[in-house]
């Protein structure tokens, strides 16, 4: 298989439940191959002029470029922030491998190749 772009996809979440929810929507949806929920962490930003502190749930997500339109568009549609943060990083190098794994869990389903039950 020739190997597609293979992205990075780093969010946060206010709690482990809205991280698994998401995490979930986006596997079931084929919009992602992998999901990391890692440990909450505290993040300090500005935000309408002021700093503030939030306890948060760190996300990474593996998925295509070729997916990433569908996928921004789905957490935006998930998140419970006004402006979620959605960063995408280019995967260079990887286990040749696995990142054909990444672009074939993240093809969408037809009905010659329907999703795994």
């Amino acid at each position: 298989m020739e190997t597609a772009q293979t992205l990075l996809i780093l969010t946060n979440l206010p709690d482990e439940s809205s991280a698994r929810t998401l995490a979930r929507g986006l596997l079931e949806a084929r919009l992602a191959a992998c999901i990391n929920i890692l440990a909450p962490c505290t993040s300090v930003y500005r935000w309408q002029g002021a700093v503030e502190e939030a306890r948060e749930v760190p996300v990474l997500i593996k998925t295509t470029a070729i997916r990433y339109a569908a996928l921004e568009n789905a957490i935006r549609a998930a998140h419970p922030y006004e402006l979620p943060e959605i960063i995408a990083v280019p995967i260079g190098r990887g286990l040749p491998a696995y990142l054909d794994w990444v672009a074939a869990e993240t093809l969408p389903a037809t009905p010659e190749s329907p999703a795994p039950c």
